[in-house]
């Protein structure tokens, strides 16, 4: 059963778009839309790149950047933090063995 769709506006660099997504994510897509609109702002302000298909590629290569910068520091993190909860574990466990040990 899918879930009911909602047709949401937005605006990126003054043009009107309509799209469709569930109510639960039409803040994301509002957020989303408001990034999208900032990085081809900020690309066209530039005065570099001319052509809304070039400032758009361009907005997405930015954003994509980001993401993958953010995912590999995200599993750096994620690897750090698995290695300390397996040297908090071996501890416990060698606490566990010692107390076993003074019980008998």
């Amino acid at each position: 059963m899918s879930k009911e769709q909602k047709a949401v506006n937005i605006k990126i660099l003054d043009k009107e778009y309509g799209v469709s997504c569930t109510p639960d994510e039409e803040q994301e897509l509002l957020s989303s839309a408001s990034m999208v609109d900032r990085k081809m702002r900020e690309i066209r302000q530039s005065g570099t790149i001319v052509g809304m298909d070039r400032i758009a590629v361009m907005a997405a290569l930015n954003i994509a950047h980001e993401l993958i910068k953010t995912q590999n520091e995200l599993a750096q993190h994620t690897d750090g933090t698995e290695k300390q909860l397996e040297r908090i574990q071996e501890k416990i466990e060698f606490a566990l063995a010692q107390a076993r040990q003074m019980e008998l």
